[in-house]
């Protein structure tokens, strides 16, 4: 599969463009039948959707107190009644936001304290502590949010249950698993988490270790899916037979950073955005998503220091 520059961030807003360069998140695609927008944040901007065409981007108006932090990814989901929510992980902030598709905060997921008891001795002994809560990524699957925390020294999956969404109410649940290490089923940074389409699976990157890490709901560790060396892959998000990684490094870093494309797990493209599309921020990729219209696959992708933002369309000859 190969790709072209479709947009670059001139298809961003004017006061989206004035912060780019401090971009650290991701994206989050609408995959309900006949929807088909893409959410992300930027800090000092709030939330901004893509259209499901991909042909315009509008800011939608976001609380200040999310506004004026980092919020790392996003997740879509929607409740068994179908009720869509977004969920932001602000790393810098030790939050965990819900809100509406227009905005709207529903709930915020404080920092773990020691009155919260988890199932793990070292996760209940760190938050004694006062350790700090650096959330990375959120999923939700089966009425539980999974959080990683990377960026923090704990580098747990910590679970949080929703008790209900009328009102929005969540409270820190006992499963927890991972933790640092560089054995199967631990982390050297968790950083990306993701529930393939269709399965009760957990794909979690393990940053540093060049690796996607598969886990059970129940947090048991299954499998490894291995990446190139040196890759230091971000996120995973799948599409079809279909998935990206987006990579924070590659094995040449005068290149850039590559985005990978998997064909059931094999790998069967490498995306040089700074050496082959000329992308010169694109030094490392931190976020990237698949979407499809018509016949076509587009990669929606954000750098990370400095930030930028592209559109990339299938090149179909």
């Amino acid at each position: 599969m190969r790709f072209r520059l479709l947009y670059s961030s001139d298809h961003l807003p004017e006061a989206a463009r004035k912060v780019l360069p401090s971009a650290h998140g991701g994206f989050a695609v609408d995959r309900r039948p006949g929807r088909g927008e893409i959410y992300f944040a930027l800090p000092g901007a709030g939330i901004l959707q893509i259209s499901a065409d991909l042909k315009t981007v509008r800011m939608i108006e976001t609380p200040d107190v999310m506004k004026k932090v980092n919020l790392h990814n996003t997740t879509f989901w929607q409740t068994p009644e179908g009720t869509p929510y977004l969920i932001f992980p602000a790393n810098d902030a030790g939050k965990v936001f819900t809100t509406t598709l227009d905005g709207r905060l529903v709930h915020t997921l404080n920092t773990p304290t020691a009155d919260d008891d988890f199932d793990q001795p070292a996760v209940n002994d760190y938050f004694l502590g006062k350790g700090n809560f650096a959330p990375t990524d959120v999923e939700e699957l089966d009425g539980l949010y999974y959080v990683t925390t990377g960026y923090s020294n704990l580098d747990f999956v910590l679970t949080a249950r929703i008790l209900r969404t009328s009102p929005f109410e969540a409270v820190w649940n006992d499963l927890a698993f991972g933790g640092k290490g560089e054995g199967p089923g631990q982390f050297g940074t968790a950083h990306g988490i993701t529930v393939p389409p269709g399965k009760k699976r957990l794909d979690i990157s393990d940053r540093p270790h060049s690796r996607i890490e598969r886990f059970t709901r129940y947090g048991h560790y299954r499998s490894t899916l291995e990446m190139p060396r040196g890759s230091l892959p971000c996120d995973i998000d799948y599409l079809d037979h279909y998935a990206v990684v987006a990579s924070l490094d590659g094995p040449d870093p005068s290149k850039g950073a590559p985005i990978y494309i998997l064909e059931d797990d094999k790998l069967i493209s490498t995306i040089m955005p700074k050496e082959d599309l000329g992308l010169q921020n694109f030094k490392h990729n931190h976020n990237a998503v698949l979407q499809k219209i018509g016949n076509k696959y587009y990669i929606i992708v954000q750098a990370w220091n400095p930030g930028d933002f592209a559109i990339l369309e299938q090149v179909m000859e």
